[in-house]
C-alpha cells in the first residue's frame, strides 16, 4: 500500500506598514544547535512532539466543528515548524501569542529551536522505502535588508533557504515560489500561491512531502467496490482494499471507538481510529495528548481481516481564519512585533495558506518489490471494516511526533 503526501504552506507577505520601530532585537542567545549534544535536542523534540499533538488536536476540534461533513487533513508538525521559525523575528506580546497558541508557551525559546532542529534532522531522510522532505525556504525583496541575526539563525536552525527576488515584478515571483513548492513536494503541491499582495517584501514558504512503503502491502486482487457509510442512510461506492494479518489493534470502551496500528517499513506508523458509527462528534471532543499513552497501553496483538478504502483527497485552509480562533492574530495585524526581522521596518504576515494532499492505495514506492508473507498464529480473524468516517494519525515512533492529521468522512473527496 502506498501512502503519499503532499503539503505546502505559505505565509505571504510579510507586508510594510507606515512608520519605523526601534531596534529592540535580543541578544543572540540561541548558540550554534550542531554543537548541542544530541540527547539534549532529543529531549526537547519530544517535548516538541507533545506540544505539537494537542496544537493538532486542538486545531482538529476547530475545523470538525465549523465543517462537520467535510474531510480534514494537515500536518500539526509542518505548521508549527513554519511559526516556530518565524518566532525568530517576533518580540514581545506577538510571540508570546505564537508561543501560546501553538501551546509551546512552557518551552523556552532556545529549546523550542534546539527540538524543531533535531526534528528536522531526525525527519528530513530517503531511503529505499521512506522518503520525508521537510523544508523551509524565505522569498526576500532584493531592497529589504533583513537582520543578519534572523538569516543565520534561520537557515542554522531551519536549514531554510534563502531566494532574493523582486516583489515588484509579482506575477513573476508567483511564479517563481509556485515552481519552487512544485519541486519541492516532486510536483504534488501546484500553483499554492494564488495571488501576492501589493507591498509584500518577504515570503516564507513551509513544504513537507511524504511517501513511504507499509511494512506489509495490500495485494490489489483484493480489492472491491464496496459501500462507505458517509452517514447513516448515505453510502458512496470506493475501492476496499482487503488484508489479513497482524496487527496491533485495541478498543477504548470511553470512546466507543476501535484503534489499529498499520506500521510502515521504517520508524513511522499511522493509527486508524475507527468509532462506533453515530459516536465521531464524541472521539473528536475527547482527544488530548495523553490519549496516545492510554491507547498503547490498550494495544494487543491480533489477526485481523481488515479493510481499508482507497482514496484521494486535498484540503486547503486560510490559515489567517484558522489561526485566530486559535487566539493567533498579532502577527497578522499591523501593530504586531516582527522588529527581530528587519528593526526599520514594521511587518506583518499577510497572508497563510496550508494545503495537503493525500493519497491511498496498494502499491508500495515505485519499481519497489511486493513485501514478504507474513506468519500468522492460528486464531479467528477480529474483522475490522473502516466503512464510516475514521481518524487517520502518522507519526514518527521514538519521539513520538504527529507528521499528519485526517478525519475521513468521504474518501471519494467529495
Amino acid at each position: 500500500m502506498n501512502l503519499m503526501l503532499g503539503l505546502g504552506l505559505f505565509l505571504a507577505g510579510l507586508l510594510a506598514v507606515k512608520g519605523l520601530l526601534q531596534d529592540r532585537d535580543a541578544p543572540d542567545t540561541y548558540g550554534s544547535p550542531i554543537r548541542v549534544q544530541e540527547w539534549r535536542g532529543k529531549k526537547d523534540a519530544r517535548k516538541l512532539g507533545r506540544h505539537n499533538m494537542e496544537f493538532g488536536f486542538q486545531l482538529l476540534q476547530k475545523l470538525a466543528a465549523k465543517s462537520p461533513e467535510q474531510n480534514i487533513f494537515f500536518s500539526p508538525l509542518s505548521m508549527t515548524t513554519a511559526f516556530s521559525m518565524l518566532t525568530l523575528g517576533a518580540q514581545n506580546s506577538t510571540l508570546e501569542e505564537i508561543k501560546e497558541g501553538f501551546h509551546l508557551q512552557e518551552m523556552a525559546e532556545k529549546d523550542m529551536h534546539l527540538g524543531y532542529h533535531y526534528l528536522l534532522h531526525k525527519l528530513n531522510r530517503e531511503t529505499q522505502d521512506v522518503k520525508i522532505n521537510l523544508g523551509n525556504a524565505l522569498f526576500m525583496d532584493q531592497k529589504l535588508k533583513p537582520q543578519k541575526r534572523f538569516l543565520r539563525l534561520a537557515k542554522t536552525v531551519y536549514d531554510a533557504d534563502m531566494v532574493l527576488t523582486s516583489f515588484q515584478d509579482l506575477d513573476s515571483t508567483q511564479r517563481e515560489i509556485n515552481s519552487y513548492i512544485s519541486r519541492k513536494t516532486h510536483n504534488i503541491i501546484n500553483n499554492l500561491v494564488k495571488s501576492i499582495d501589493p507591498g509584500t517584501v518577504m515570503l516564507l514558504a513551509n513544504y513537507i512531502y511524504f511517501r513511504a512503503r507499509w511494512q506489509y502491502e495490500f495485494d490489489p486482487k483484493e480489492t472491491k467496490e464496496e459501500e462507505f457509510f458517509v452517514e447513516k442512510d448515505k453510502t458512496v461506492k470506493v475501492p476496499m482494499m482487503f488484508r489479513r494479518g497482524l496487527y496491533d489493534v485495541a478498543y477504548d470502551s470511553q470512546l466507543s471507538s476501535t484503534i489499529l496500528e498499520m506500521p510502515y517499513r521504517g520508524n513511522i506508523t499511522a493509527t486508524f481510529v475507527l468509532p462506533d458509527s453515530g459516536k465521531m462528534k464524541i472521539l473528536e471532543k475527547s482527544l488530548q495528548a495523553d490519549i496516545f499513552a492510554k491507547w498503547k497501553s490498550l494495544l494487543a496483538k491480533r489477526v485481523v481481516d481488515l479493510w481499508v478504502p482507497k482514496l484521494h483527497i486535498s484540503s486547503t485552509y486560510n490559515m489567517k481564519k484558522v489561526l485566530s480562533r486559535l487566539g493567533i492574530s498579532k502577527i497578522f495585524e499591523e501593530h504586531g512585533d516582527l522588529t527581530r526581522i528587519s528593526s526599520h521596518r514594521s511587518l506583518k504576515v499577510g497572508e497563510a495558506v496550508h494545503k495537503a494532499e493525500l493519497k491511498m492505495d496498494e502499491k508500495g514506492m515505485e519499481g519497489a518489490a511486493g513485501s514478504g508473507a507474513q506468519t500468522l498464529p492460528m486464531e479467528t480473524p477480529q474483522r475490522i471494516k473502516i466503512n464510516r468516517p475514521f481518524l487517520v494519525m502518522i507519526y514518527e515512533k521514538s519521539l513520538p511526533s504527529m507528521i499528519f492529521l485526517a478525519r475521513i468522512n468521504d474518501p471519494t473527496g467529495k
